[in-house]
C-alpha cells in the first residue's frame, strides 16, 4: 500500500500533468524556453500577448524567424491589446510607467511590419488579465496580479498532454478572443 501512495505523489496525473513549469513572475520564465518554443513550432505560432513586445526584445532576430515560419506554411497570429480602447488607458494609469502600452502594442505592430510575409493582427481588450501564447502544443499563460507589469504575472509553462485539458481550455481561449478581435490593415 505504500508504494503506490508514493509513486501517485511523485507522478503527475490527471490535468496537471500538462504543466510543466511554474512561475512567480514571467520574468523568471527562463528566456531560453521562450525562444526554443518558438523554434521548436511548426505548425501554430499564436501570440496573445496585450503588447508581445518583449518578444522582440527577447528573441533573436525575431522577425527573420517569425517570416521563415510563415512561409514554412505555418498559422502564425498576434492578439494584441486595442491601444485606443478605455481599458488599456486605465491600465496604463494603473502601470504608470513612461513606456505606455499602446507605445509598446506600436513598437510590436512596427516588428511585425518589418516581417516580409503578411501575418494577421486583430485588436482585443478582453486579455488585459491575461496572456496566451500557443508554439504548437506548447503554451506559455500568464495572468496578470494588481497593478504589475507583464513581466510580474504569475506564469505557466504548459505542454498539452490530453483532450479537453488545460492547455486545450487555453487555446479555446485565445480562440475565442480572436474570433471577436478586430483585424488590423497589414503594417507596410
Amino acid at each position: 500500500m505504500l508504494w503506490p501512495e508514493i509513486i501517485r505523489r511523485a507522478a503527475k496525473v490527471g490535468a496537471d500533468r500538462e504543466l510543466v513549469g511554474m512561475y512567480p513572475h514571467r520574468a523568471d520564465l527562463p528566456r531560453a524556453v521562450f525562444r526554443e518554443a518558438i523554434g521548436r513550432a511548426g505548425t501554430r505560432l499564436w501570440f496573445g500577448g496585450y503588447t508581445s513586445y518583449f518578444v522582440w526584445l527577447e528573441v533573436p532576430d525575431a522577425a527573420a524567424t517569425l517570416e521563415a515560419k510563415v512561409n514554412a506554411g505555418a498559422d502564425l497570429r498576434f492578439l494584441l491589446g486595442d491601444p485606443d480602447s478605455r481599458v488599456t488607458a486605465e491600465r496604463d494609469r494603473l502601470e504608470a510607467t513612461p513606456l505606455t502600452l499602446a507605445t509598446r502594442i506600436a513598437m510590436t505592430q512596427a516588428e511585425i511590419g518589418k516581417v516580409d510575409a503578411v501575418i494577421p493582427v486583430r485588436l482585443s481588450d478582453r486579455h488585459i488579465a491575461m496572456s496566451v501564447w500557443v508554439f504548437d502544443d506548447e503554451a506559455i499563460v500568464a495572468t496578470h496580479i494588481g497593478a504589475g507589469l507583464g513581466q510580474d504575472s504569475v506564469t505557466l509553462h504548459l505542454r498539452r498532454a490530453q483532450d479537453g485539458g488545460v492547455f486545450d481550455r487555453y487555446v479555446e481561449h485565445f480562440e475565442s478572443l480572436w474570433a471577436d478581435g478586430r483585424p488590423t490593415e497589414p503594417q507596410d
